[in-house]
């Protein structure tokens, strides 16, 4: 903490007289042994105690890799054991071997030789620490100390094994078996691997370290084995999986994926749960919820050497067998589909072709709930995504992984709207994969991905509306490639073996941590749900009780009809969306005038450009009543919410400037002086103005942007346009602003109706001051938002007359009074024993969204019908969620 730190500053003076003094030998200058003469000192040793020759050799018997340092009589030299005389004897507990040569001196017995015999005659100044040795009987040895050259002597018993044995039981990984001259430490395979997880490190940036913690001066006079390092890391991960999924007990080779871990939370009949055939199918429990996705940041590069390739776990873990998937690809026709769904184009991208690639990227699949990837379902990608290719590959295999008689899947992938219509026939035409008839797949699109689909996709494919789903986002992948991508630069150039390795090892590694941790996130999410079944298990009753037995019952029977059609028919889940045609928003209404224009002449494409530019005008405009409303509201208010309210205006600043200065090029050579406001009223002129290059430079106040009047040719006026021969800016304009008004329009009646509700279900109800709190607090947060939308579709109504609207539209979007906001009892339905009433409709504003023969009211039901479907689905989502984190508390408890 700062505290901390203040303290130690003014001791800095002492802490760094301490670390000079450290750099000197105390005095007397003795062995911390047997008091001879104190010559190296060890600084891995606790205390950096000194010792003599002998002493350094005893002392380091099992200590062959600390880092020593010898006096030359005014500072102390990196040194080395090697140096000081110490060998290292195999086989015997650290003792000479008794079988050894007998004309092979044991240097650890004689007397210490002196600083000189290591004086330096080469030309070229080597440090001789660095020196490798002038006898062929040392290894240099990798350590997490740095790189050692220190003498072998291998045990020569009639019955000892191999030198690359004897060093393997020593913990020295050989980086050859026939006469090996480079091992490393357990020690430094462990650390490399580790540092490769946890901090991306590749090879060579950690093999640069070790060289450096060797020689800070001189790392470049440090021997390299960077090479080496890749090779013996590949084979220890391989023995590492090995190891810890039990095959050194085991008379066979482990298949396809049997390397990898998998979810201990998820249901695998025979494995943590032995459910019964009944159980299998009724209960919705035993459902395997999966998630698919795409990652193009894991590309690989064409191998160099195609030929001279080495698998050592091909199809063992999480990537698919090569051969068989190659196979699977030539024989299989993987036509180009581009997506029905105009709001999403990640299909229509994933078809792109990337360049001059052996892989584009990786597709694989999850468990949606936990976030475990399958084992044997990650394939490489050839051409953008080719999903009806590589992911059906993906997820056939992910159906087959522990999946014993379990008949329902739920699985979640991004373009889903798109990849699921055609699966079944696409797998039944192929002779590599499969997919049971009798299982059933739900799909679904995660949370974050529907949104950016057409609208029905979200009631069609959102998580919230799949029975059994519990809570889930279906987006938990997108968090797992973050691993991957950390290591996939160093990955792309390596060959395909051992880039498959390197990430099926990350995946195991992820699976890993997810599995230890399993216990707190099911701690933590369970709390969480049941807080979150209670909370909406009382919304919904609330809102429940405001319904006749005749429209619940009603709505029952549509949301169980559309669950057990949505796969076949998943227009049926439409229902929990509104049903009422809707007038056409700005956004339709701006994509229509593009789409009129493209293809078109320079005219044409200049109207476009013009639509673009009015569009950004009228939100910019938005933006400035929100930037005044808020201004307004918060009066002095705290430092933070005016550096907010500050750094809002600095952006509003900056868009309004850019938008400015484009304005010529759209105005043609005409006058476009902009007027400025004096009095900060929205949508007030003064006639003093201004050059409009000067005002987008130095015209605007950075405290008041909201006073700026954009040069849009409703605030010019139609006379001025006109007589500036603007006619088709006036015409796009007032398109743009009818759907500007019919979204303002919409938002207004979203949020009247909600307040409606909140007053009947949570105001009226509330009998303490703490619920009247909260429940006025959420009904003035709808109101902020309404009055938001009153300010914006006023200023449009307005804007509508400055362009010279006809009679029949300005009777169609009429003024805005306060009296219309206000919501009647009988009309919302909120007095359920109020008789009908001529006089008690609702204002003229919501039936405009609908055809001419439909009721005034019907929209306002629409609303409560959808209303009371969503509220139901959250709660039963909740309730679901609840009786899952039960179950897979029992299911990761069997598991281990």
């Amino acid at each position: 903490s700062n505290s901390y730190l203040l303290e130690w500053l003014s001791r800095k003076t002492e802490f760094l007289d301490a670390l000079l003094d450290m750099e000197a030998p105390p005095k007397p200058r003795q062995c911390s042994s047997c008091g001879g003469d104190g010559i190296y000192r060890c600084s891995d040793c606790f205390g950096q105690p000194l010792f003599c020759t002998l002493c350094t050799r005893n002392k380091h018997r099992m200590l062959p890799f600390h880092r020593i340092s010898q006096w030359t009589g005014s500072f102390f030299e990196d040194s080395s054991l090697n140096l000081a005389g110490f060998q290292v004897h195999l086989g015997h507990e650290g003792k000479s071997c008794p079988s050894r040569a007998p004309n092979k001196p044991d240097l650890n017995e004689l007397p210490g030789s002196g600083p000189d015999e290591w004086i330096d005659t080469d030309e070229e100044y080597i440090p001789s620490n660095l020196r490798a040795p002038d006898h062929e009987d040392y290894l240099t040895i990798v350590d997490t100390t740095g790189i050692h050259y220190l003498t072998i002597n291998y045990c020569r018993c009639p019955d000892s094994p191999p030198a690359y044995m004897q060093l393997f039981r020593n913990k020295l990984f050989p980086a050859t078996l026939d006469q090996p001259r480079t091992a490393f430490t357990f020690h430094v395979l462990d650390d490399f691997i580790r540092d490769n997880l946890e901090c991306g490190t590749s090879g060579s940036n950690y093999f640069s370290k070790l060289r450096r913690i060797t020689s800070n001066i001189f790392p470049h006079l440090v021997p390299n084995r960077y090479r080496e390092l890749l090779r013996v890391s590949r084979i220890w991960r391989l023995l590492k999986l090995l190891k810890w999924k039990g095959f050194g007990h085991r008379n066979r080779e482990p298949k396809q994926g049997e390397l990898a871990l998998f979810c201990p939370s998820c249901p695998q009949p025979g494995i943590n749960c032995n459910p019964t055939d009944e159980e299998l199918y009724f209960s919705w429990k035993y459902t395997r919820t999966l998630v698919m996705d795409g990652n193009f940041k894991a590309e690989h590069m064409h191998d160099k050497r195609p030929e001279d390739q080495i698998w050592l776990m091909d199809g063992l873990a999480y990537m698919v067998g090569r051969s068989e998937y190659q196979s699977y690809l030539k024989a299989t026709h993987h036509p180009l589909e581009r997506s029905t769904c105009n709001n999403h184009r990640a299909v229509n991208q994933a078809n792109k072709s990337r360049g001059k690639l052996e892989s584009t990227g990786v597709g694989g699949t999850a468990c949606a709930r936990h976030g475990c990837f399958v084992p044997h379902t990650l394939v490489d990608f050839q051409k953008g995504e080719r999903y009806t290719v590589n992911m059906d590959y993906s997820l056939a295999y992910a159906m087959q992984y522990n999946m014993k008689n379990i008949v329902r899947i739920i699985n979640f992938y991004d373009i889903n709207c798109a990849y699921i219509k055609k699966l079944r026939s696409r797998v039944r035409n192929s002779n590599f994969i499969e997919i049971p008839d009798d299982v059933k797949i739900i799909p679904g699109i995660g949370i974050w991905h529907v949104h950016g689909h057409q609208t029905e996709c979200f009631a069609r494919h959102g998580p919230l509306f799949i029975q059994g789903a519990g809570w889930v986002d279906g987006e938990i992948i997108e968090t797992l490639w973050s691993m991957l991508n950390i290591v996939s630069p160093s990955a792309r150039g390596m060959s395909s073996p051992h880039r498959q390795e390197l990430l099926d090892f990350q995946m195991n590694d992820s699976n890993f941590m997810k599995m230890i941790r399993m216990s707190q996130s099911l701690v933590r999410k369970y709390r969480k749900a049941v807080r979150a079944s209670a909370s909406a298990s009382a919304a919904f009753n609330d809102l429940d009780g405001t319904v006749n037995d005749e429209q619940r019952q009603k709505w029952v029977t549509q949301e169980l009809h559309a669950q057990k059609n949505r796969i076949s028919n998943p227009s049926a889940m439409d229902i929990f969306d509104v049903q009422l045609q809707k007038a056409p928003t700005m956004q339709v209404v701006e994509l229509d005038l593009l789409r009129s224009v493209a293809g078109g002449d320079s005219f044409d494409k200049s109207r476009g450009r013009n639509t673009t530019w009015l569009s950004r005008g009228l939100k910019l405009e938005e933006g400035q009543i929100a930037f005044a409303r808020e201004r307004r509201k918060m009066g002095g208010g705290q430092c933070n919410e005016q550096l907010a309210l500050a750094r809002r205006a600095d952006r509003l600043c900056g868009d309004i400037s850019a938008f400015l200065t484009e304005a010529r090029a759209y105005f043609g050579n005409g006058d476009t002086d902009i007027c400025l406001s004096d009095d900060g009223g929205e949508g007030e002129a003064v006639e003093e103005s201004a050059d409009e290059e000067e005002v987008a430079e130095e015209g605007i106040d950075r405290e008041r942007p909201d006073q700026v009047i954009l040069p849009l040719p409703s605030n010019l006026g139609l006379q001025r346009c006109q007589g500036l021969k603007m006619n088709h800016l006036v015409e796009l304009e007032l398109k743009l602003r009818i759907g500007q008004a019919n979204d303002a329009l919409h938002e207004i009646r979203l949020a009247l109706a909600n307040k409606d509700r909140l007053f009947r279900t949570q105001v009226r109800h509330a009998d303490n001051y703490v619920k009247k709190t909260r429940a006025w607090s959420k009904v003035n947060s709808f109101d902020t938002a309404l009055q938001l939308k009153v300010a914006v579709y006023r200023a449009c109504r307005i804007a509508l007359q400055n362009l010279g609207a006809d009679n029949e539209t300005l009777q169609k979007y009429k003024v805005l009074e306060d009296a219309d906001l206000k919501m009647k009892a009988t009309a919302s339905g909120g007095n359920k024993d109020a008789r009908s009433s001529r006089n008690d409709h609702l204002s003229w504003f919501w039936s405009l969204d609908v055809p001419r023969d439909t009721d005034r009211n019907d929209w306002m039901s629409e609303f409560y019908r959808v209303h009371w479907l969503r509220s139901k689905a959250v709660k039963d989502r909740w309730q679901e969620e609840v009786e899952l984190l039960r179950a897979e508390f029992e299911w990761a408890t069997n598991f281990f």
